[in-house]
């Protein structure tokens, strides 16, 4: 492991300790509680008539080693859904990113976290 590799170890470690919170990740029958932490990422398309369009996705980082379904590892996949309790509410979120782009990305190059894209569809 060279010097960065572990430094951004180590920053992975203070953000999953100090800066994240207890979400359910859910595939069909299947869910994992996992710590995430919350950020959004701007996606800019243009339409066929060249007007751009921007949307806001609220993304999920978490560890990608925690992110096992049926005693697999997984990776997401659009239409998973991510519920968020927030008091007596839960926030219900779907896997998902616009147009072609993928719904999650890694957010280190030694792949360790996973930025999860994702839409607001319900609240409970």
């Amino acid at each position: 492991m060279d010097l960065i590799e572990r430094g951004l170890a180590w920053l992975d470690a203070q953000r999953h300790r100090h800066l994240s919170r207890t979400v359910t990740y859910q595939r069909g029958g299947q869910s994992v509680e996992l710590a995430a932490t919350i950020g959004r990422t701007e996606f800019e398309q243009a339409d066929h008539f060249g007007v751009i369009h921007r949307t806001q996705s609220r993304d999920f980082l978490v560890r990608a080693a925690d992110l096992v379904l049926g005693g697999q590892p997984a990776l997401p996949v659009a239409g998973d859904r991510i519920r968020e309790g927030d008091g007596d509410k839960t926030f219900v979120y779907e896997v998902m990113a616009p147009g072609s782009e993928p719904p999650f990305r890694y957010s280190d190059p030694y792949r360790r976290t996973l930025r999860i894209h994702t839409k607001h569809v319900a609240t409970e």
